[in-house]
């Protein structure tokens, strides 16, 4: 079996391929291609009031890239209805190296000085790939991605892969478009050039709706 080093994965993700393990506790890992690809357009991006206005109370405390193998480890626990997890330690391991490298980044939210939320991925060129979210509070995910949008967007990505649909995703205005599709608009980000924001400057919220819309 060929090992997955951290080279490979990133070659991987050029051409749209990524792993994924079976089980929590199964070190095996599987490349997936989907025939169809959930993608979130960052000029498409649907911001609810309601959430906007919790990202703006500073409920939530937001960072980036403070704590990637925490966040990592908080997507593989068990939450309802999804009592396994595809993320093995092989998958912390390669992860956690793409993020000394540069090259996997998390956001976090905070209460009190306790991670409660956040998400992580993968950047290559202009485009950027998310790998999983969790949520200990409500809207601690969703503020997260608020963030991150925002801060893809004022990074010049071009692309915000999310693999596959979800109910949640949909809500934000995810899509799912053919393998074909998603090769070709993949060929174009990770051709162009993007810097991930972990500082960011000016209200997530406003920089995200100067590009988006709002219900």
């Amino acid at each position: 079996m060929l090992e997955i080093t951290p080279e490979l994965l990133l070659q991987a993700y050029r051409i749209g391929v990524f792993p994924m393990g079976e089980r929590r506790d199964d070190p095996k890992l599987y490349w997936l291609d989907p025939r169809l690809r959930a993608v979130l357009p960052l000029d498409g991006f649907h911001l609810p009031r309601r959430l906007a206005r919790t990202v703006r109370s500073g409920h939530f405390e937001v960072t980036a890239d403070q704590a990637f193998v925490e966040v990592v480890r908080a997507c593989a626990l068990p939450r309802p209805g999804h009592p396994e997890s595809w993320i093995n330690e092989p998958i912390v391991g390669l992860y956690s190296e793409l993020h000394r490298r540069g090259h996997a980044h998390s956001v976090e939210s905070w209460r009190d000085g306790q991670l409660v939320g956040g998400l992580y991925g993968v950047s290559v060129g202009a485009a950027f790939f998310g790998e999983s979210m969790f949520s200990r509070e409500r809207d601690a995910s969703k503020v997260a991605l608020v963030h991150l949008v925002a801060r893809l967007i004022t990074g010049s990505f071009r692309l915000l892969d999310c693999q596959f649909m979800t109910e949640h995703l949909r809500n934000f205005g995810a899509v799912e478009i053919p393998r074909d599709d998603f090769r070709e608009r993949l060929a174009d980000a990770v051709g162009r050039e993007a810097a991930f924001q972990r500082d960011l400057v000016g209200d997530p919220c406003s920089l995200v709706q100067a590009s988006t819309r709002t219900s």
